[in-house]
């Protein structure tokens, strides 16, 4: 399950998170990002308890995607203890992006 974040909420559920945290920086008319979504949403269940996947719709969450500096879409950022360890841009395919996930686990 993908988690849906917003302004109000993103500090809390990715600081206080017991696990490492991906977050998709997505948009509703943005083409790559749904070429995206089932490929988080397909990791997330295959790390479930282990990763948490979420998202952030730019367009209805402007502050966070400002302090983070997303310019482009999607953008996914990698925090682990609430610190970023690292962030990506484009539609990976799900190897890569598996590949980003296992290295964050381990970090």
């Amino acid at each position: 399950m993908v988690h849906e974040l917003n302004d109000q909420n993103f500090e809390n559920e990715v600081a206080k998170s017991a696990v490492p945290v991906v977050v998709d920086f997505w948009a509703p008319w943005c083409g790559p990002c749904r070429m995206l979504a089932p490929v988080t949403e397909k990791l997330a269940d295959a790390y479930a308890g282990k990763v948490k996947f979420c998202k952030v719709n730019v367009d209805e969450n402007k502050l966070t995607a400002g302090k983070y500096r997303v310019m482009s879409i999607p953008t996914l950022l990698y925090f682990k203890g609430g610190v970023q360890k690292d962030m990506s841009v484009g539609a990976l395919p799900e190897g890569a992006l598996k590949a980003k996930v296992e290295a964050l686990i381990k970090s």
